[in-house]
């Protein structure tokens, strides 16, 4: 029992002397450590990670067992490899710096988007999604989230619409002005058109993918975009998420997927009612147009 006492008393003397610059720092700790993790994760460098590890392990022994030359030359080569790490992730870093660099103030603490609109805007992509993967019309729309996006809406048109279905069926009609590039909607409106995209350094990507794909997994490994992708030669709907692409999804599924992933806490509570208006709506579109390219 005075042990159990023991126990509590400490621990309730240590708590009294956290304070909140404690917790903050705390919470900074864990943050860059989750940052470290998804850089991981993303990149996958978990073999790296490893060797790191076993490297740093290997170093501790020899300063335990005094091996005083295999210490200093691990110590060396440590250092040396933190060097080589920083230019051979380069791409990787720069492209994380990016992100950090064009999230603004507000998308720190938060920018509540008009889930009406957004719900909207989702409805109508899924219905001109749907016809133009029927009509074999190629197609490419961004969803922006937090992260920025102005610096690729500024290379193409700038606009303010609600994303009907017809007007996104009209801007990628091949022989349309703005069909050559993507559309980026921003807060549930077109914020552009005919913007360029960067394209994915990834060289494991199939080689039956052509420029669109890699442009829309493009944006998705810099930014935190949702990209929805019409293939003009096979007419599969793909989506691209943080460098992943996932092809060949129904009409449902990809409407499901846009929903929980632009709208978490909506899109598990959509209604029956919602659902068979959608398919209705869906059901009694059609159309018929090209595109060249891929």
């Amino acid at each position: 029992m005075d042990t159990l006492n023991n126990i509590f008393n400490y621990l309730l003397n240590f708590i009294q002397t956290v304070t909140i610059w404690d917790l903050l720092d705390i919470a900074i700790i864990a943050f860059i450590i989750y940052k470290i993790l998804s850089f991981v994760r993303k990149t996958n460098s978990a073999n790296v990670i490893k060797g790191i590890i076993l490297l740093l392990a290997v170093m501790w022994l020899s300063r335990i067992m005094h091996l005083t030359v295999v210490s200093y030359l691990l110590g060396s080569t440590f250092e040396v490899g933190l060097l080589a790490l920083i230019v051979l992730f380069q791409p990787e870093l720069h492209r994380l710096l990016e992100q950090f660099g064009s999230s603004s103030i507000k998308d720190i603490f938060g920018h509540p988007i008009k889930l009406k609109t957004l719900d909207t805007a989702i409805t109508q992509t899924v219905l001109a999604c749907t016809d133009m993967s029927r009509s074999r019309t190629g197609a490419l729309l961004v969803f922006e989230r937090s992260i920025n996006l102005d610096a690729y809406i500024k290379t193409g048109t700038i606009v303010d619409a609600s994303p009907a279905a017809e007007l996104l069926k009209n801007i990628f009609y091949d022989k349309a002005p703005l069909h050559d590039g993507a559309v980026i909607i921003r807060d549930g409106r077109v914020a552009g058109a005919a913007c360029m995209l960067p394209l994915s350094s990834n060289s494991n990507i199939s080689r039956d993918l052509g420029m669109r794909h890699r442009a829309g997994i493009g944006i998705s490994e810099r930014s935190d975009a949702v990209v929805a992708i019409v293939s003009e030669e096979t007419g599969d709907i793909s989506v691209a998420i943080e460098g992943m692409l996932k092809r060949g999804l129904a009409p449902e599924t990809f409407e499901k997927l846009l929903r929980n992933e632009l709208m978490p806490s909506e899109g598990e509570n959509e209604s029956k009612l919602s659902k068979f208006i959608s398919k209705k709506r869906r059901n009694s579109k059609s159309g018929k147009s090209g595109k060249s390219g891929d």
